[in-house]
């Protein structure tokens, strides 16, 4: 029986996150589009994030996130369980959003970063 609450679910995922701060290994997203650090595939085990991981891989082909050197990627989840997920060029300017009819993401929200093809945590860049 798991006696874990939500709210020590949520604390052992922010520990861990906390702990990534720098990666020795990465790895290369199935489609191609771009690679992942240890820390990303952390947050994609903990918490059953890899669609998160697949949904920036496929704005990572949109031209306009294409172009950028940096995207910071910001999702949101509200209280409902519908997210929004923002990209922006890391100077507060939007370049696209997507909105999520629904997920059970256990965080209020994360931001990644996506430079040189590498997706990674704020901690790991």
């Amino acid at each position: 029986m798991n006696t874990e609450t939500t709210q020590d679910s949520k604390s052992r995922l922010r520990n861990g996150l906390a702990m990534h701060t720098g990666s020795q290994c990465c790895f290369r997203h199935w489609a191609g589009t771009m690679r992942f650090t240890e820390g990303l595939k952390f947050l994609a085990d903990v918490a059953g994030a890899y669609w998160l991981i697949d949904n920036i891989a496929a704005f990572r082909l949109d031209a306009k996130v294409r172009s950028q050197d940096f995207v910071l990627w910001k999702l949101r989840v509200n209280a409902d369980d519908t997210a929004v997920l923002i990209a922006e060029d890391g100077n507060e300017n939007e370049i696209l959003r997507q909105h999520i009819p629904w997920t059970n993401f256990p965080l209020e929200g994360i931001s990644l970063y996506l430079t040189d093809d590498m997706l990674l945590l704020p901690s790991e860049y």
